[in-house]
């Protein structure tokens, strides 16, 4: 080897080292390496697939109160329903079901990830606003559902913001497929109770 490939091959060295320095003692986000990676990772799933199930089946139920049978019944049901207007529960319904489909789709897809933190902010914000509009009329039983329903779906955003980031992946068949199919199965779960009550329904 002359003397300038030499000098060409340590130039090569060093700037390949400064390259991947910034990724020294960091793990991939699909990737946990130690033990308590791995436990708040699962422990965001756990939570992003509960909290999503559970946002998308809320809000989906309070988008079809439009229909005069459902809201007529769930008047009678929901002790503050009558102080919130129609309309401003439905588009509240419809928050929080993009809201819990974000929390897993983005995610579990890999498209457009920080889209999952960013629905989960949104709820918490949805779940203080409940939980200061049950505290000026009194209802405290209900503030401590906003509360965990906010403080969970705030440790997810600050999990996927900060702790286990999910990092992006390139849109593909296989993804966009599996998209459709976890989409068309909150869709079947977020009907099933609607159907029931319009099917019980007098």
């Amino acid at each position: 080897m002359t003397e300038s490939q030499a000098v060409g091959r340590r130039e090569l060295d060093a700037h390949l080292r400064q390259s991947t320095a910034p990724l020294a003692g960091k793990s991939l986000a699909g990737a946990p390496t130690t033990r308590a990676e791995a436990t708040m990772n699962i422990a965001l799933w756990t939570a992003q697939v509960l909290w999503g199930v559970f946002f998308s089946v809320t809000g989906f139920g309070k988008v079809l109160w439009y229909k005069p049978a459902l809201w007529n019944q769930a008047l009678h049901e929901v002790p503050w329903l009558p102080a919130v207007p129609q309309d401003l529960i439905m588009f509240i319904g419809l928050c929080e079901f993009l809201g819990g489909v974000r929390l897993i789709l983005p995610a579990i897809t890999g498209v457009k990830p920080k889209l999952t933190p960013f629905a989960a902010i949104g709820l918490t914000l949805v779940m203080i606003l409940a939980a200061v509009f049950h505290i000026a009329r009194g209802e405290y039983n209900f503030v401590l559902i906003n509360v965990v329903l906010g403080g969970a779906a705030a440790f997810i955003a600050y999990g996927r913001l900060f702790v286990r980031p999910i990092a992006p992946a390139p849109i593909g068949a296989f993804r966009v497929l599996k998209g459709l199919a976890v989409l068309g199965a909150l869709v079947l779960v977020d009907f099933a109770p609607v159907w029931y009550r319009l099917t019980h329904t007098h």
